[in-house]
């Protein structure tokens, strides 16, 4: 160790040296932390006189942890959470004067009104505030998002949630099939023998080798249907199904809402699909923030409303 020690560590420094670990790279770890590249590379060379260690060095692929810095990450870590967690209490949340910005990332098939008076509820109670809604892709990383903060909670529906994260059940939906509403089967009985025959649009999978409820259920019972499209948004659904003869199956709010909209029909399955359960996941880190809490509560006040009168509300 050089001239400093490690009674000269601050709050700022605790933050550049996790920004650059977690990064190994000074311009990314800038951007993070909303700063400039000189400011944090002169952290960065307080923070290797305190450790006496380079910490970063070059490699091929840019910069990589020494061993030291690789063995600090953890730690530093933990500290600034702990951190966290006693400035939190310091200050009592009050919604009506946060200018936080909330991160929630949601799959889009969940009904807008559910959204909207998520929303709604926010600009009454914290107007100061936002909330910025991120895509869920099947490149999304969100487990390692919630961890390192860049959102708040997720709102899934995987039949296998991850384990390492909170969780609280929101709601469950039944699957319904949603067609045009002069295609040959909405006029008659959907038999299964129809139902696997029919040419079947289907949502892009959320996550790369995530299976959702419909899938695994078939091949549990050794059936398959017959898939002629994949759709990354829900939000096409209801026009593609316009303009062709495929069915989708989906939740029955997403269903019913733009059946009220659009010429489309809504069957039942002959299939006993198991429900889709809709549930909330967030990380330690926030667990015991009290603004982070406070948009929780909001969420699942909202969402457990009964989905009748979500409905309705979209009519």
């Amino acid at each position: 160790m050089a001239n400093n020690s490690w009674d000269t560590m601050d709050v700022h420094l605790l933050r550049v040296l996790h920004a650059v670990l977690a990064e190994c790279s000074v311009t990314k770890a800038a951007l993070r932390l909303n700063q400039s590249q000189p400011a944090v590379s002169t952290a960065l060379r307080r923070l290797r006189d305190i450790t006496g260690d380079q910490l970063l060095v070059r490699s091929r692929n840019g910069m990589t942890p020494t061993e030291r810095g690789a063995a600090l990450l953890e730690p530093v870590k933990l500290a600034l959470a702990q951190i966290e967690a006693i400035a939190v209490r310091q200050v009592r949340f009050d919604p009506a004067k946060s200018r936080r910005v909330f991160n929630i990332a949601t799959p889009d098939y969940l009904n807008a009104v559910v959204l909207g008076e998520i929303v709604a509820r926010l600009r009454k109670m914290a107007p100061h505030s936002q909330v910025v809604f991120h895509s869920l892709g099947p490149d999304s990383d969100f487990t390692q998002a919630l961890e390192s903060g860049e959102l708040d909670v997720v709102i899934g529906n995987w039949p296998q949630p991850p384990e390492l994260l909170r969780m609280t059940p929101l709601f469950e939906d039944d699957l319904v099939c949603v067609m045009r509403k002069d295609h040959p089967f909405a006029q008659r009985p959907l038999t299964t023998e129809r139902y696997l025959e029919a040419e079947h649009l289907a949502p892009t999978p959320y996550s790369v080798g995530r299976r959702g409820v419909i899938d695994m259920h078939l091949a549990r019972e050794r059936i398959k249907r017959n898939v002629v499209a994949y759709v990354p948004y829900f939000g096409l659904v209801p026009y593609l199904l316009l303009q062709t003869d495929m069915i989708f199956t989906g939740p029955r709010v997403f269903a019913e809402h733009f059946a009220k909209l659009m010429p489309l029909a809504v069957t039942e399955v002959p299939i006993d699909f198991p429900k889709m359960a809709f549930y909330l996941l967030w990380h330690d880190r926030t667990h015991l923030a009290d603004e982070c809490r406070w948009f929780r509560e909001q969420i699942v006040s909202v969402a457990r409303k009964p989905q009748e009168r979500v409905l309705n509300a979209a009519a």
